[in-house]
C-alpha cells in the first residue's frame, strides 16, 4: 500500500513450471541484506539500466514490486516473477526517463492487477502517484518516497524503512539523481543543477552512511555503492556547490537518441500508441 492510505488484498498466482532459471543468472545479482527481503537487480543493456525486484518472502502471498522496469525486458522480468513464486503488485519509476520506453505499460497489459507508481510531481500517468513522505507498503516491508528533483522535476528516491523488521542496511534506489560516481545530467526535462545538488545532499548524504546506493544506470560496470563512498569519492558531489553547477554547465552531452519516443511515451505509462 501507500500510505496516504491504500490498501490492496493480495492473491496467489498460480505458479507455472519454468526450468531452473540459470540462463537469468548472467543478468542479475543478488543481495542478501534481510532474512525477510528478496532482492534481484536485473540488468537491460541496451540503455544500461538497473531493474529492481524487491519482495517480503516471508508473507505467505510474497507481494512484489518493480523499480524502473524497461520494456524490452518485461517478458525476463515477469518469467522470473513466476519462477520465483512472487505476487506482482507494483511497477514504478523514480522518474520520467529519457533513454527508454519504461514497462510499466506492459506489465499492467499482462498482469492486470499490478499498480503502475510514479511521483505526483512528474505530471505522467499512472495508478497512483507518491508525494514526499509516502510509504509504499508490500507486505510487512515498505519503501520510503524521498522527493529528489534535479535530473526531472518529478524525480524521486525510494528507501527501504528505517523501523524495526526492515532490511538492514538500508538500500536508497537512487534514480538518475545520483549515480555510482556521477549523477544524472540537468539540461531538460526541467533539470536544474542547483535543484539537483540540494536534493542529493539534503534527501541522499543524510541517509546513514553505510546505506546501499542503487542507481537506474550505470556504464562502468558498477552495481551498487553506499552513501559514504558517494560522500567521499563522487568526483561532482564532492565539490561545493558553484564548482558543482560550473562542472554541470560544461558537460557538452550528446542529445539522447531515445528522448524523442521515450518522454512522450513515459508521460502515459509506457503505452506509445497513446503517445503524442
Amino acid at each position: 500500500m501507500v500510505t496516504k492510505m491504500l490498501r490492496f488484498h493480495f492473491t496467489t498466482l498460480k505458479p507455472s513450471h519454468f526450468p531452473h532459471p540459470t540462463r537469468l543468472r548472467s543478468q542479475m545479482a543478488s543481495f542478501s541484506t534481510s532474512s525477510t527481503l528478496l532482492f534481484r537487480q536485473l540488468f537491460e543493456k541496451e540503455s544500461s539500466t538497473y531493474t529492481y525486484l524487491l519482495a517480503d518472502a516471508s508473507h505467505p502471498q510474497k507481494p512484489a514490486l518493480l523499480i524502473d522496469p524497461v520494456d524490452r525486458t518485461v517478458d525476463r522480468d515477469l518469467s522470473l516473477i513466476e519462477q520465483l513464486g512472487l505476487k506482482l503488485v507494483y511497477a514504478m519509476n523514480t522518474h520520467v526517463h529519457a533513454d527508454h520506453v519504461t514497462g510499466t505499460g506492459l506489465i499492467k497489459s499482462k498482469v492486470p492487477d499490478v499498480k503502475s507508481v510514479i511521483s505526483k510531481a512528474s505530471g505522467a500517468t499512472a495508478d497512483l502517484y507518491v508525494e514526499p513522505g509516502d510509504k509504499v507498503h508490500f507486505g510487512d516491508l515498505f519503501l520510503e518516497v524521498r522527493a529528489t528533483p534535479g535530473h526531472t522535476k518529478g524525480c524521486v528516491t525510494y528507501v527501504t524503512g528505517d523501523t524495526p523488521g526492515q532490511p538492514q542496511p538500508r538500500m536508497a534506489f537512487t534514480g538518475d539523481t545520483l549515480l555510482i560516481r556521477g549523477c544524472g545530467r540537468t539540461d531538460f526535462q526541467g533539470g536544474s543543477s542547483e535543484q539537483l545538488y540540494k536534493s542529493i545532499h539534503s534527501q541522499i548524504f543524510t541517509l546513514p552512511k553505510s546505506t546501499l546506493i542503487f542507481p537506474a544506470h550505470d556504464y562502468k560496470g558498477f552495481t551498487v555503492s553506499t552513501v559514504g563512498e558517494e560522500m567521499q569519492y563522487n568526483p561532482r558531489l564532492t565539490k561545493d556547490e558553484e564548482t558543482f553547477k560550473n562542472i554541470m554547465a560544461n558537460l557538452n552531452l550528446s542529445y539522447p537518441k531515445m528522448i524523442d519516443v521515450a518522454v512522450p511515451a513515459n508521460m502515459v505509462c509506457g503505452i506509445q500508441s497513446k503517445a503524442s
